[in-house]
């Protein structure tokens, strides 16, 4: 019996005495020292948000007023998802059961998501299969990196294009993953925005420099500027860049619902291309921003059947997103997401009036568009101090001059790129009165260097 079980199995390539590599020689991991030779990634700067305030609270006292304009987190400086939302989810939670689900999430979130929140219609071409779910927006990017690089060209080192100044893990996430991020060429009146000879340009530089494009990312409303970029816009930007040979575009829209004028159609934007082109385009969103839920870590990527299918494969042994943050998102997409997400958006748009009004009106260089921030020129006001405060070089120092002084926190622009040294972020996701004292604070401060 021992003798016909043995001779049933294959013949041993190797023998058992011998190591053995899982993979065919043909299909193993070339040796590269890339790794070794590259720049160390930099954590969060954020700290030297806190430790500005915290030396205005220890000259001014510990009850004193501070204002943080640095935020990203509507969880933190807005009311975050509403209670009866995590109530409901928990019931959805209950009713589902703690066992493994798939991969891409679970058929209830994609036909919530299909037909609750983008719905999705049968000329678009896409369906509940071409979404997946992800354990918030920083996993869907790594994500989608990791399918840009192993569907499109195949091999690391090449670019991934960029604005000018890009939100800071746009720098690095991709580089981690094994790209080099290329920034497209943009100017400050135009709000550093892409442009189809810029979105060329990238290409042709990338090949002079012995690479390919991997992809191109663009956010709308954007982070850090704020710019809002109209569809008929993205439709183009996109199109010039599948005709340049990028075999990827990343629509991140993960802050389009906090809008003026609403969030995107989805629809618009697939309909615009042939279903071969539609499978080269992915779109990230998810309820960090817009539902105040980033600890909530619920998003997810709608892309091509391939990418879906990549993405799937490789979560299978990698990060297998959590139940909960998907009934977060199936609660609220259930609701309706307008009402379910009033309590961000509203304060939101108030402040962002408010906010335009104020800077058009103390004549000062901006770049408003919709989201959660607006970009500021501070360079006559950085240039102007320079020889009262000698560590004033750029807008790193003149948060230090801000915090320490004038109880406010930003975000310096040149933390995003030198093309934003002198420029700040100011987040504007906070109730309209704290938006007001925030403002008042940072025009104090500024007008303090002149």
């Amino acid at each position: 019996m021992e003798e016909s079980i043995l001779a049933a199995q294959p013949t041993a390539l190797v023998s058992l005495d011998t190591p053995e590599f899982v993979h065919p020689a043909a299909h193993r991991i070339p040796v590269n020292n890339y790794p070794a030779q590259m720049q160390p990634i930099p954590p969060s700067r954020m700290f030297l948000i806190r430790d500005a305030l915290k030396a205005y609270k220890e000259k001014y006292g510990t009850q004193a007023v501070t204002y943080d304009a640095s935020q990203g987190d509507g969880g933190a400086s807005l009311p975050g998802v509403p209670t009866h939302i995590l109530q409901k989810a928990l019931e959805i939670q209950l009713e589902h059961g703690s066992a493994y689900d798939q991969p891409w999430g679970t058929v209830r979130f994609r036909k919530s998501a299909a037909e609750k929140y983008w719905g999705l219609q049968p000329a678009s071409g896409w369906t509940t299969e071409n979404i997946v779910f992800v354990q918030g927006g920083r996993d869907g990017l790594q994500k989608a990196y990791a399918a840009m690089i192993a569907l499109g060209q195949g091999r690391v080192g090449d670019a991934l294009v960029v604005s000018r100044v890009p939100w800071i893990s746009y720098n690095w996430g991709p580089y981690a993953a094994g790209l080099n991020v290329l920034l497209a060429p943009g100017i400050p009146s135009e709000g550093w925005r892409f442009t189809p000879e810029s979105i060329r340009e990238c290409a042709t530089y990338a090949a002079q420099e012995g690479r390919q494009i991997a992809g191109l990312i663009i956010t709308s409303p954007d982070n850090p500027t704020g710019r809002t970029i109209p569809l008929d816009e993205q439709i183009l930007l996109a199109r010039t860049a599948l005709e340049a040979g990028y075999p990827f575009v990343l629509f991140d829209w993960i802050y389009h619902w906090v809008t003026d004028q609403g969030p995107s159609d989805i629809n618009i934007i697939l309909q615009a291309f042939s279903p071969e082109d539609r499978e080269k385009l992915i779109f990230l969103d998810g309820l960090t921003k817009s539902l105040g839920a980033s600890n909530i870590r619920s998003a997810h990527l709608l892309a091509g059947k391939e990418v879906v299918k990549y993405i799937t494969s490789q979560a299978s042994h990698g990060v297998i997103p959590t139940f909960f943050s998907q009934a977060v998102a199936i609660a609220a997409y259930e609701e309706g997401f307008a009402k379910a997400a009033a309590s961000i958006i509203g304060p939101c748009s108030e402040s962002r009036k408010m906010l335009r009004e104020r800077l058009q009106r103390e004549n000062i260089r901006h770049i408003t568009g919709d989201g959660y921030y607006a970009f500021i020129d501070c360079t006559d006001y950085i240039n102007a101090g320079r020889e009262k405060l000698d560590y004033l070089t750029d807008s790193e120092g003149l948060l230090k001059h801000l915090g320490e002084n004038h109880g406010l926190a930003v975000v310096p622009g040149v933390y995003f790129s030198q093309a934003g040294a002198n420029w700040i972020r100011f987040s504007y996701a906070l109730p309209p009165e704290v938006t007001a004292g925030a403002l008042d604070r940072l025009f104090e401060g500024l007008n303090a260097l002149v």
